[in-house]
């Protein structure tokens, strides 16, 4: 059976028929070519010839074009197109005629990396590279080696985390590379979003000062999926301006792409057949019908429970199956994670279940169908996932199945939001300044500063110079910043995975391992006395943490409940950056300072959500200062609503209002809903008014309420689509319920946030309906 007949098959079956929220048909697309405007050095078109990779797609060529002429490129298409054509060719072409010449390529993940390396050494070596002059650098790298491709490599393959800790710290003893870098690489860009890709913008920024020193002038040549604001991204993760490739010329066979809903089992309460047991019925069923399938999972428990009921399901209905199915996670060890990518690239399995380790551009050959086991986040990441099938030019067939939140609901009776609109902006703060100082002082540490850094840091750097200098870590001396004497190796205090720079390390109290190292900003939210804490889908129970010595102690556990958080939020205005009025309604954005206080959690059971107990937590509050936008609810729309006639909940409708909304925000920035927070009261102090507050969860804030404050009819109008068209009666997590509320989700009144968003929009009045 072939994906077509599989879409048939569950077009003519009733009750999965009904499941079909919407089905998108793409068209196939023939390839569009393009030429170079300078030839290629003849031994890498030899190559190409020989790998039947001539002639280049347009987009190929383009690129090439682009960066032989000196501009940085930013290479923008989808999934399965040849992105990687686009920077191999001017990097090797460059080795070619330049003996001297290096390049360095970032890479999110290690796998990728390995990936990349096999890939050149089976397209490229040793025709063109040689094997001494290409290698993987970084912490899986053994000491031995490392000396050997400082002094040989031309073309090094590594990660943010390595340039920032053991290259740039250590430029001297890479002089001979950094010297003669001529091309950076990023790929997978648009991951670089939020306080991880605000901190690569500074080390890029780090990066190209050290070039500088020993007279490089690097070209960046990004690859990414498409994105809405693919320049002014790249123009704010590495400072330089960028010529954009996103006119895709390689050919594609087409798609069926289904939304698929799961049935209610509650009406009244909009409950739903969860996701994860209706993508093991899809995935055992391709599976059993031959049609090679990779499922997609968001955690990496969720992978495991997906993988064991699909060989449950495959033993009955096609037993000889049951060994063809892998699962696929972070948590495995480097080998079998490559021998899983080897059998799936050589046909040896049929189909693996797995978590976003595969959505990047690892290779595992052939597949036929994806399964994406509830929305991935972002329209960018559902289209990654989406795309690891068809990518040998066949018709192939995605299937997205909802879960019972807002952003995945919204889509399932929207499809056009998904398949008519642009993917969302990636945003980035580099001028954040709590993660500023941190790379400054880094900066610092490698060379003296000056003022004429300021070229590298921004406008911001000047003020952060001052507020080191008055700290006491820099002293001036002849116009040059220095390090003071009591700080060495800065880079080993700076965390690029957050904003504090303090992290809580995680040990397994049985064994004395360590488990994984957090940022505090998590820290007392998942690591909290009695918390269940989830490792590489293990569970263990949190014994003891330590604030002092910031460490805690787990226990492996085989307790089937698991924890949530109580906590209370304060929040202050401390600075308006801009406002306005939005039909009427006054809108802010500005700084505020938030303290959050862990008071308790609960313990639930799984599946049944049934409360098994409640205990206090006495943990100190966690204050950080952030960007938020907020909104005034008008007096007279508050009064309407609060109108004891109506039997509304005035302050159950700001907060589901609040809620809703958060959920929604993702649809128009490259985010996570933890990425944000949010307040709501029916009077604040600093606002006099019924006011809610949108806020970045993370100090300084990364661009989103930005983002949120420039759209926000746009982001009012869906936020009532989603509550008004959910069908339960008075709220559930699909609507107005939150999986993070620290009050529970107490209160809420989904037709008070109706009223108020109705109101706010300037439609019918609260009074006329009365």
């Amino acid at each position: 059976m072939n994906t077509q007949e599989f879409v048939a098959y569950l077009q003519a079956t009733s009750d999965m028929a009904n499941q079909m929220a919407h089905l998108e048909q793409i068209p196939s697309r023939p390839a569009e070519f393009g030429a170079l405007d300078t030839p290629m050095d003849p031994r890498l078109l030899a190559c190409l010839q020989a790998h039947k990779l001539w002639p280049l797609y347009r987009h190929q060529a383009d690129a090439m074009n682009a960066a032989v002429r000196g501009e940085n490129v930013f290479i923008a298409t989808p999934a399965a197109s040849g992105k990687s054509l686009g920077y191999y060719l001017p990097v090797l072409d460059s080795m070619l005629r330049d003996p001297n010449a290096t390049a360095l390529y970032l890479s999110p993940t290690k796998a990728l990396e390995q990936d990349q390396k096999r890939h050149i050494t089976e397209l490229f070596c040793p025709d063109i590279i040689h094997r001494n002059e290409f290698d993987t650098f970084d912490g899986d790298t053994p000491g031995f080696d490392r000396a050997t491709i400082r002094r040989e490599a031309r073309f090094i393959l590594s990660n943010p985390d390595m340039l920032h800790m053991s290259i740039l710290p250590n430029h001297q003893q890479w002089r001979r590379y950094l010297a003669n870098l001529r091309y950076i690489v990023i790929d997978e860009a648009h991951l670089y979003r939020g306080i991880f890709g605000s901190h690569l913008a500074l080390l890029l920024r780090r990066l190209r000062r050290i070039c500088a020193r020993y007279g490089a002038r690097p070209q960046f040549i990004l690859a990414s999926a498409t994105l809405s604001n693919p320049k002014d991204f790249a123009i704010a993760l590495t400072g330089v301006d960028f010529t954009i490739i996103d006119t895709n010329g390689s050919p594609y066979g087409g798609k069926d792409f289904i939304f698929w809903n799961p049935p209610l089992t509650d009406p009244a309460k909009s409950q739903r057949r969860s996701a994860s047991a209706e993508a093991t019925v899809l995935f055992a069923d391709l599976i059993a019908r031959g049609i090679r399938s990779l499922a997609f999972a968001r955690t990496r428990r969720l992978a495991e429970v997906i993988y064991v009921h699909a060989r449950e399901r495959l033993s009955k209905i096609a037993p000889e199956k049951t060994g063809r199915i892998k699962s696929y996670r972070a948590g495995y060890l480097p080998e079998d994670r490559r021998k899983i990518e080897r059998e799936l690239f050589g046909g040896l399995l049929d189909g693996a279940v797995a978590t976003s380790a595969l959505e990047l551009g690892i290779d595992i050959g052939s597949l036929d169908a994806t399964v994406l086991t509830g929305y991935p986040g972002s329209v960018a990441s559902a289209w990654q996932q989406a795309g690891r099938s068809g990518r040998r030019q066949q018709r192939s067939l995605s299937i997205l199945v909802a879960r019972n939140d807002p952003l995945d609901q919204y889509f399932m009776r929207h499809p056009e939001f998904f398949f008519g609109r642009s993917n969302e902006a990636a945003l980035l703060n580099p001028d954040n300044r709590y993660i500023a100082s941190g790379h400054i002082l880094c900066a610092a540490w490698e060379m003296p500063l000056s003022m004429r850094d300021e070229v590298y840091f921004g406008t911001g750097y000047i003020e952060r110079l001052t507020e080191l200098l008055n700290q006491g870590l820099l002293k001036e001396r002849r116009g040059h910043y220095y390090l003071t004497a009591d700080i060495s190796y800065p880079a080993r205090e700076l965390s690029i995975r957050g904003t504090s720079g303090k992290e809580y390390t995680v040990f397994d109290g049985g064994t004395g391992a360590l488990l994984e190292v957090l940022d505090s900003a998590t820290a007392f939210f998942q690591l909290f006395p009695g918390a269940i804490y989830l490792h590489q889908g293990e569970s263990y129970i949190v014994r003891a943490l330590d604030t002092d010595s910031r460490i805690a102690r787990v226990e492996a556990t085989e307790d089937t409940y698991y924890t949530e958080v109580k906590d209370i939020t304060e929040l202050s205005v401390k600075k308006v950056l801009r406002s306005s009025f939005v039909r009427g309604v006054p809108v802010y954005l500005g700084e505020v300072e938030v303290t959050v206080t862990v008071v308790g959690f609960k313990r639930k059971a799984q599946f049944t959500e049934e409360v098994l107990g409640e205990e206090p937590l006495s943990l100190p509050p966690q204050r950080f200062e952030t960007i938020a936008l907020w909104f005034e609810i008008p007096e007279r729309l508050a009064h309407q609503v609060a109108n004891p006639s109506i039997e509304r909940d005035f302050a159950g409708g700001l907060h589901a209002m609040e809620h809703a909304a958060i959920g929604i925000l993702p649809l128009y920035a490259l985010c996570d809903r933890n990425d944000i927070g949010g307040l709501s009261t029916p009077l604040h102090p600093d606002t006099d008014a019924a006011t809610i507050f949108i806020y970045d969860a993370h100090a300084g804030g990364v661009g989103i309420s930005e983002k949120g404050y420039e759209m926000m009819i746009q982001m009012w109008e869906a936020t009532l689509k989603v509550i008004e068209e959910c069908p339960c009666e008075s709220g559930c997590p699909a609507c107005i319920q939150s999986p993070k509320c620290g009050n529970n989700n107490e209160p809420l009144d989904k037709a008070a946030a109706q009223d108020l968003l109705r109101g706010l929009l300037g439609m019918t009045s609260v009074r006329d309906q009365l």
